[in-house]
Parts: C-alpha cells; sequence; structure tokens
C-alpha cells in the first residue's frame, strides 16, 4: 500500500512540477567529471586530500543522501542500519573495525556520529579518514547537507554542485506534493510518535516540517528537542497518528494515548522508521505517504488525471513520463530511474536503477536503439522511449541474459 501510495502521489506532483514551470529533480545536473579544483577539500574541519577510490557510510541518514547524489558506486561497505534496498549487496561494517574497513577498499567513512577517540586513533592508524555529517534539522539546512556529502565524496566543485542542486530538487518535490494539498478551511492535525515516552516529532526539527509539507498541521510543531509531554498531547488531541512500524499495538493499550481521537478512530498510520530519519528519498516517500494518507481524495485526481493524460496522448504510453520529454547524460530524476527499471527489464542494464542517467545508462540506451533499429545517440528522446516502454520493444537476447517475460505479458 505505501509503494503504492507513494509512486501514484509522487507521480503527480513531478508532472505538476513540469506543468507549473518548477522542473523535474535534478535535471541536466553538473556532470560527474572531475574539475582540476576539487581537491583537496574540506568538510567540517576534515581535509580530504584527493579523491576516495572507496567510500563506506554508517548512516541510513547519509546513506540515502549518498543514494539521492548518484554516488552509490563509490561504496564500499555500509552499517546494517542502512537498509536500503540498493545497497544491500554492500559488507555491513562498524566504526569498530577500521582494518574491516580498510579491506573492504574504503578511504573515507561518511558518519552522522563523531568517532570516539578509540575508534578515531584505530581509523588514523589504518590510513582511513572519517567525515562526521549530521543530518539536517530544517529546510535550510538540508542543501548544507547534500553539499557535504558531494564535496567529501567527489569534490568541492563537481560534488557540491551536485549536491546543492540535488537538495533543491529535492525540496522542489516537496514542495511540489504540498501544492497537490486540497484546499480547505478544515485544519487537518496530526503528529509522529517515536514511542510511548513522550518522542515525538516537534517543530525543530527536519521530521516536524515534513507533517506540514504534508499538509498537516503538526500539534507538536511549538516542542523542541523531538519531546512532547502527554498532557500536550492530549489537549491538542490530534485527528492522525503516525508512528515507526509496531508502535500501533502499544497506542490502543497504554493509558492515555488510548484515550485520543485518533486511536478511538483508528486513524493510526504505521510507516518504515527509516522514512523519518532519512533526507533522501525517504523523506520524499514519507511525505508522499501522509499526504495520501490525510487526503485520500487525492489518489483519486491522480488517478483521473493519469487517466486524461492517457487519453489525451501526453505521456508516453505504460509509463509515468510527459510525451515531449529527452532523458540525457547527466539528468538525474525519477523518470530516469523509471527508464532504468525498463532498460533492465528488457536486459539492457544490469546495476540498480539510481535515477542518475550516466555513463552505464547512456551505453544501455545506446545498445537498445542499436537492437531496435534506432540511431544510436544515447539520448532517450521522445521516440526511443516510446519504443523502450512499447509492448513489442526488442529485448537483449545475448548472453546478458534477461527476464523470461519482458513485457509483463504471461
Amino acid at each position: 500500500m505505501l509503494k503504492k501510495l507513494t509512486a501514484a502521489l509522487l507521480c503527480a506532483a513531478l508532472t505538476a512540477a513540469v506543468l507549473t514551470g518548477c522542473g523535474l529533480p535534478s535535471a541536466n545536473t553538473t556532470s560527474n567529471t572531475a574539475n582540476a579544483n576539487d581537491w583537496p577539500a574540506q568538510v567540517n574541519g576534515v581535509t580530504v586530500s584527493g579523491a576516495p577510490n572507496g567510500v563506506v557510510v554508517v548512516s541510513p541518514n547519509l546513506a540515502d543522501v549518498v543514494l539521492s547524489l548518484g554516488y552509490e558506486t563509490k561504496l564500499k561497505g555500509k552499517s546494517k542500519d542502512c537498509t536500503q534496498e540498493a545497497l544491500s549487496t554492500l559488507a555491513d561494517v562498524t566504526l569498530d573495525d577500521a582494518q574491516q574497513i580498510k579491506n573492504q577498499g574504503a578511504a573515507l567513512v561518511l558518519t552522522d556520529q563523531k568517532p570516539t577517540e578509540v575508534q578515531q586513533a584505530a581509523l588514523d592508524k589504518a590510513g582511513v579518514q572519517a567525515v562526521t555529517i549530521p543530518a539536517a534539522t530544517s529546510r535550510a539546512q538540508l542543501e548544507t547537507l547534500y553539499t557535504a556529502v558531494g564535496t567529501a565524496v567527489m569534490g568541492k566543485v563537481t560534488g557540491a554542485d551536485r549536491g546543492k542542486k540535488a537538495a533543491q530538487s529535492a525540496l522542489l518535490t516537496l514542495d511540489s506534493i504540498t501544492r497537490l494539498v486540497p484546499k480547505s478551511t478544515t485544519v487537518t492535525t496530526g503528529v509522529y510518535l517515536y514511542d510511548i515516552n513522550g518522542g515525538a516529532a516537534t517543530g525543530d526539527t527536519m521530521a516536524g516540517t515534513l507533517l506540514e509539507a504534508a499538509g498537516i498541521t503538526n500539534v507538536a510543531g511549538s516542542g523542541k528537542n523531538s519531546k512532547m509531554e502527554l498532557a500536550a498531547l492530549k489537549t491538542a488531541n490530534p485527528k492522525l497518528i503516525f508512528c515507526p512500524t509496531g508502535l500501533k499495538d502499544m497506542l490502543y493499550k497504554t493509558d492515555g494515548y488510548k484515550d485520543l481521537a485518533a486511536v478511538k478512530s483508528q486513524k493510526i498510520y504505521e510507516m518504515n522508521p527509516l522514512l523519518m530519519k532519512t533526507q533522501g528519498e525517504g523523506m520524499i516517500s514519507a511525505v508522499t505517504f501522509m499526504a495520501g494518507t490525510a487526503y485520500p481524495e487525492l489518489l483519486k485526481t491522480t488517478s483521473a488525471a493519469s487517466g486524461a493524460s492517457a487519453a489525451s496522448g501526453s505521456i508516453i504510453p505504460n509509463s509515468s513520463i510527459p510525451a515531449n520529454t529527452t532523458l540525457k547524460k547527466d539528468d538525474q530524476n525519477d523518470y530516469v530511474k523509471e527508464l532504468q527499471n525498463r532498460l533492465k527489464t528488457l536486459g539492457y542494464l544490469f546495476v540498480n536503477a539510481t535515477g542518475l542517467y550516466g555513463d552505464g545508462t547512456e551505453q544501455s540506451v545506446k545498445d537498445f536503439q542499436l537492437y531496435n533499429g534506432l540511431d544510436t545517440t544515447g539520448v532517450a528522446d521522445p521516440k526511443t522511449l516510446t519504443k523502450i516502454f512499447a509492448k513489442n520493444a526488442v529485448p537483449r537476447t545475448d548472453s546478458s541474459g534477461i527476464t523470461d517475460n519482458p513485457n509483463g505479458e504471461e
């Protein structure tokens, strides 16, 4: 349900962004090509002398940002709490084992918690640098977060520029979702509870901002440090409660909480806890889920709009991509990810979809064009996109292998 709802609303938000001139997320983003002035780069007091051969990430949030930047090919390992599907093949590591990090081929660790003196000493001995980058606590800090990650991985020009543009694109996407929320004189109140001990997404956190982006008045908005007293919560009595998976049953059974209006009306909605803690694709999914839950009419509007678009021929058949779209190298957005998933299904792409149109995607498009009698430009123009998503698209049949049923037909 979460994936379907998120996909539907995000598709509508991105379409709205195009129609209102806001642009697609990170389209035409700066190239990954190294700049002569990239190194040395300083990030939060650490000087990185040159491009790291490999990177380890020990923070789910920073892993999410790395994925949003399209830099996951640089990753050699992750902590076990980085559960993003795209990172599932990476080895699990910890800051307590510097030699293991080194053995994975990493020269840089990204963390949101400063290493202890013991950990830092071991990292220094192994020749591994650690850069501490805290999570953003507001929209204003999101660009700082993305720029810091980009700089650490790809340099103070190339990486910083990509980080800045990716952060701006993420905020544009959030704003596009907010614009979809129906205008009403009735206030929809809600809260995100972390636990039954007063943990809540307050207004001084990015998580609290996400509730507002979903068109929900956060009853913990005036709170601080992710805490809200039960008495204050009972006074505010929110209409909706969002919480991590597994907390709902506890709210039904706990004195004080079980008397809340949202609990009595069974308007408690569980979410993967990472969605409110990660500030890449996770936060986008969190906002789309909460907005779609609070305003179910959005799904009807989205379905109707999608049907109308398909009928008028304004999207590429069998996709959510506008008919006049051209995707090319260095573009980064959800339409690129949709293209990559289709190319993977057809047997032309053999890595996880990232949303970044890099060298591999360009070559895959060229291969598809060659197999399907099109000019081999490597650019996914409207003609190429139409053919890629067509049911009669020619799959790759060489030794690389493809799915038995690339067009999804039984």
